[in-house]
């Protein structure tokens, strides 16, 4: 009877030991395109950091797309734990749509929920056989533009705060700004749905004379196709690309993942998440980290797009909804 009822507590010692040692259900992080090489490096980072400090494994699944066709999703039924996506109006919308996110999410993380910033930038051909140099070049007669659409990416979106902000900055008013952006859309034979897709248009399909992007997505490039395939071209204006995080909080309070969830989070900017920002070619916001790659990261002249153009609220209503200012010059052709 003795070892009977020794068995019971060991067998039950061996239980409660497995569960503390139990993994949390997978977490879903829903992203944009450009983001996979970051995360195939920052998971595995998080993982061992979350392991070592919790004593359990953690198992993160990802989900890649145009980041607005990934909040839609979202607002859909898929089931993020966390979203991070490339701009704000993404985030809102699940604020916005079904309360997924409190409306002060932007709030809860540090530098607006953004951990790194990042500038668009012009790859061209090798050679750069168009000499393309700034905005007004991508509207030479026969230059093929690559852009995503800015209604489903925010590659696209910044694209057209960019090149909208460059004419404002060189003292046009709205209405040449608006003709100015509407001329460029025109150069473009194919708007992809999101940032990788139109990378495959530009380096495989080999469409375009220029792939408009962010500059870690110049990076990218490099690794899966060769430097000596194109070179990089910095505009004289860019607008400030802060890709936002949030936990969603009616899924993770759901699935009793709220801790790790905010954890991952928050583990963006530790001074791993920040190093392994860095070489992925985004822009730390730590700055001891960021001048140990200042090397990889010219001095831009960054355009606040909240400040140039007023609440991203009110950004997406007048040029990216539907009907709105995109749909206008897009659609009169």
């Amino acid at each position: 009877m003795k070892k009977l009822f020794s068995a019971s507590v060991l067998a039950a010692g061996l239980a409660l030991s497995s569960l503390a040692h139990a993994a949390n259900p997978p977490l879903l992080n829903v992203s944009y395109d450009v983001m996979r090489d970051f995360y195939k490096d920052y998971n595995p980072a998080f993982q061992k950091h979350w392991e070592k400090e919790q004593g359990e494994k953690q198992t993160v699944q990802m989900s890649f797309g145009g980041s607005s066709k990934q909040a839609r999703a979202v607002i859909d039924g898929l089931k993020a734990d966390v979203i991070t996506m490339n701009m704000a109006t993404d985030i809102n919308a699940l604020a916005d749509h079904g309360k997924l996110v409190p409306e002060n999410w932007v709030t809860r993380l540090p530098d607006n929920s953004a951990p790194f910033t990042s500038a668009t930038v012009f790859i061209v051909r090798k050679g750069n056989p168009k000499a393309l140099k700034d905005w007004p070049d991508l509207l030479k007669d026969g230059v093929q533009v690559i852009v995503p659409n800015p209604k489903t990416s925010g590659n696209g979106r910044y694209t057209f705060l960019s090149a909208w902000g460059y004419k404002l900055k060189h003292g046009a008013d709205e209405a040449e700004a608006r003709d100015f952006v509407g001329k460029l859309f025109k150069q473009a034979p194919v708007l992809d749905t999101g940032g990788r897709a139109a990378t495959t248009t530009f380096m495989t399909n080999q469409i375009g004379d220029v792939l408009v992007t962010f500059e870690n997505e110049a990076e990218m490039i490099a690794r899966e196709f060769g430097r000596d395939q194109f070179e990089v071209i910095y505009p004289s204006v860019s607008a400030e690309a802060e890709p936002p995080v949030t936990v969603v909080d009616k899924v993770v309070d759901k699935k009793g993942t709220r801790a790790v969830a905010e954890e991952y989070l928050k583990y963006l900017w530790s001074p791993e998440g920040q190093e392994i920002a860095a070489k992925n070619y985004l822009r730390p916001r730590n700055e001891k980290v960021l001048a140990q790659y200042n090397d990889r990261f010219p001095k831009v002249d960054f355009l606040s797009v909240e400040k140039t153009f007023g609440d991203w609220r009110e950004v997406q209503k007048k040029y990216f909804s539907d009907g709105g200012v995109f749909d206008q010059i897009y659609t009169v052709q």
